[in-house]
């Protein structure tokens, strides 16, 4: 049977109980997940109806038909709960046997360094989650002693991943006769068309992650994989006053002057820039995998499309959410026999079809056409390890700069040097902060 229960009451409980009293530390005991060992508790935050959510439902079938005698107990929380009070209620012996969380250096990697979280390496190598995953997946995966992302023992397992593309409104190209650019310059072609046509090309979005993400595919467009493993796992210097960070900042210096990007969208939303485009006052959003399933619903008489931006053969995206097991847990084998079944054929083969994007298994056997497409390109991408994180992963309070940094360059109230050297004291501030040198 599955049964559910609100998180909050959870906590709740743990408090009357003292279990989120001060003396209480990590502790390296098998624990109790407080059901007694014939049930298998998860802890997740995706909708039923999501793409995720679906897939693991019959991930949960499929569990239980292997697992007869045990009961499955899913509870109910929400991201934002999890981020606040995970290392809390972990530290307890009322734990899941298997969550979902955040990948990240302080987030994952704040789990593991406290050991609160089990290192999984040892699975990933028995049971071949090494060789479902690509390279650039595994980073995610992957912490050191000091939670750094990256290096050391596994401990967390993806199973579904996101990346940034262009969505286009195919009416709009064909109105001025534009073909889909496969080179930076053919992009720039298409939006000076645009432009001259008197239509800015591209939704943004300047006080949320757009704009930002904009700005690290044009780096990504002049980088290559060391300049990001520098910029994100901290494997050499990244020089603020040079390319491809200096150039990539240049083009969107360029960009903002030629009139790709509306003068007031320092100001706007992603949901501003996103609901802009599927009602047609853009042609172009260039945003994630998690826009998807929302334009394919929004944009349902509407013809569009997508094409991975072009020019780069490195992407803004990763893999998605981990599925961890607390170090107290009860059921810890249970545990990976359950990631074992999230990375089976069959439910990844729904996660495809709800435009989830799988880790693994064959596109091909998609039947919707932009579905297909979309897990296509992604499949691609992981083969020649072509995703390159977040421009605001590296360190603490990133994000922040990074929007006020675009804020800036869009109202010209600052020069992209100056942007940089602003940039580039945040990050080194952030490494300091995180024990790094240099």
């Amino acid at each position: 049977m599955m049964k559910r229960r609100n998180f909050n009451a959870l906590l709740a409980a743990a408090a009357a109980t003292g279990l989120l009293g001060p003396t209480l530390s990590a502790c390296g005991s098998s624990g109790s997940s407080g059901a007694g060992s014939d049930t298998f508790t998860i802890w997740d935050y995706e909708s039923d109806d999501s793409a995720m959510g679906q897939a693991w439902a019959r991930a949960i079938e499929i569990f239980k038909e292997q697992h007869p005698e045990v009961t499955v107990k899913i509870e109910d929380q929400t991201f934002e709960q999890l981020q606040k009070n995970a290392k809390i209620v972990l530290t307890g012996d009322d734990v899941p046997d298997i969550m979902e969380y955040n990948k990240g250096n302080s987030t994952s990697g704040q789990l593991a360094s406290q050991g609160l979280i089990e290192p999984l390496t040892e699975q990933a190598t028995e049971r071949g989650w090494d060789a479902k995953l690509a390279a650039s997946l595994q980073t995610t995966a992957r912490y050191s002693e000091d939670g750094l992302m990256g290096d050391g023992d596994w401990y967390g397992v993806p199973n579904y991943g996101e990346y940034v593309f262009v969505y286009y409104n195919q009416d709009m190209f064909d109105a001025q006769g534009l073909s889909v650019p496969t080179t930076l310059e053919e992009f720039e072609a298409v939006c000076d068309a645009f432009v001259a046509a008197g239509q800015i090309p591209l939704a943004e979005a300047g006080s949320e992650y757009p704009m930002g993400q904009l700005w690290y595919q044009l780096v990504l467009a002049h980088a290559d994989r060391s300049f990001v493993n520098a910029y994100q796992l901290f494997e050499g210097d990244v020089d603020w006053t040079a390319d491809p960070i200096k150039a990539g900042t240049d083009k969107l210096v360029e960009w903002i002057d030629k009139g790709y990007v509306a003068a007031d969208s320092a100001g706007l939303t992603a949901e501003d820039a996103g609901t802009a485009f599927i009602n047609g006052s853009y042609p172009m959003f260039v945003s994630g995998s998690w826009w998807f399933g929302r334009i394919v619903g929004d944009m349902a008489d509407k013809n569009w499309d997508q094409f991975l931006f072009p020019g780069t053969e490195l992407f803004p995206g990763s893999s998605g959410n981990l599925w961890v097991v607390p170090t107290n847990a009860k059921n810890k084998e249970l545990a990976y026999d359950f990631i074992d079944i999230t990375l089976s054929d069959e439910v990844q083969a729904i996660l495809g079809e709800k435009g989830g994007l799988p880790v693994s298994g064959d596109p091909s056997t998609i039947e919707d056409e932009k579905t297909r497409t979309m897990t296509d390109n992604f499949a691609r991408i992981n083969e020649q390890d072509g995703l390159a994180f977040y421009p605001d992963w590296p360190v603490a309070g990133f994000y922040d700069q990074i929007v006020s940094a675009m804020q800036s360059l869009i109202n010209g109230s600052k020069t992209g040097d100056e942007v940089l050297a602003d940039l580039r004291s945040a990050y080194d501030e952030g490494k300091a902060d995180m024990g790094i040198e240099g």
